[in-house]
Formats: structure tokens, C-alpha cells, sequence
């Protein structure tokens, strides 16, 4: 589900310590819901996309596996 604002604000965004300098990166928070929120570390107001944790540990899991590269 992509939001406008994730609920209620996030109380920090991190990103992965692999990003690069350059500050092409995602960000992801978790919600007071238990949701993931990921958004554009160019665009902080922008546009954020929420996820179960379910979601969020099947994706971080197919990363660790390289499934994506």
C-alpha cells in the first residue's frame, strides 16, 4: 500500500550501512502498528510504502538470499 504519511509519525528513519554515499538509498521505519514504512531518502515528504511484518520479513529474507540481484 502506498500512503502519504505513514501513522503516526515514524520515530526513525534508517537506512542499510550498504547505501551509498551518494544518498540514492531507501529508508524504512516501523510503525507504532508493528507496519514497515519505505520511502525515498531524496524525498522524505513524498509518497511512503507500508508492509506487514510479514511482507517486510519475506523481502528482508529474499535479500539475504540475493533473490533480486
Amino acid at each position: 500500500m502506498i500512503t502519504q504519511r505513514p501513522e503516526p509519525a515514524p520515530t526513525a528513519w534508517r537506512a542499510s550501512s550498504y547505501s551509498a554515499a551518494s544518498g540514492n538509498c531507501v529508508e524504512v521505519t516501523q510503525l507504532a502498528s508493528g507496519q514497515h514504512a519505505l520511502r525515498d531518502s531524496k524525498n522524505p515528504t513524498g509518497p511512503v510504502l507500508t508492509c506487514t511484518p510479514a511482507q517486510w520479513s519475506a523481502f528482508t529474507t529474499g535479500v539475504r538470499a540475493r533473490e533480486f540481484d
